[in-house]
């Protein structure tokens, strides 16, 4: 079982690693502050998911520590390492407090978002081989992503079909069955 961790001390942002980065992968820094990320969040309180990337397989970039995102993102984020995909847990003050975000959001609720980091970069104009690089990384991620749709979509259509195939039989059955009754009379 994965491990929780606290980010801050208090409980209030909490990090389960849900699937492990490789040892060697890049983390945010200094030099590579710009992340892109994945992204499903959820209200604690009852599941209900109010906003993700999945549904469109969009990515959201931010810069860590500029302050345009929840408190809790620039913490949690900036502890991942690219690959790495956690379940982080923030309580209302390292994320919407008092005031929520209506109408998804409501006041004093604690979120829940998995995350997944996918690139860090550095800021425009500083190293463009590494940019070059990222995009690369990226548009390799997205072969992945599209690729992993596609088996899912093929499990998907053989269970249905498998499904359709039983109920056939089943339906066969009912019908000899039926046809050995009326023949009797």
């Amino acid at each position: 079982m994965s491990e929780t961790i606290d980010l801050t001390g208090d409980r209030c942002i909490l990090k389960t690693v849900i699937r492990r980065a490789k040892d060697d992968a890049t983390a945010p820094s200094d030099s590579l502050p710009i992340v892109d990320v994945h992204y499903e969040g959820t209200l604690a309180e009852n599941g209900e998911v109010f906003d993700t990337t999945h549904e469109d397989n969009s990515v959201f970039s931010f810069e860590i520590g500029e302050g345009t995102v929840i408190k809790a993102w620039d913490i949690a984020v900036k502890t991942m390492k690219v690959g790495e995909v956690a379940k982080i847990t923030c309580k209302p003050e390292y994320a919407y407090g008092a005031a929520g975000s209506p109408p998804e959001i409501p006041p004093d609720a604690t979120l829940t978002f998995e995350v997944e980091l996918i690139a860090c970069r550095p800021r425009k104009g500083s190293s463009v081989e590494s940019v070059s690089e990222e995009k690369a990384r990226l548009e390799e991620l997205r072969k992945q992503r599209e690729i992993a749709a596609a088996a899912k979509e093929e499990e998907k259509r053989k269970r249905e079909e498998a499904k359709a195939a039983a109920a056939a039989r089943v339906q066969a059955k009912l019908e000899a069955k039926k046809g050995k009754g009326k023949k009797a009379k």
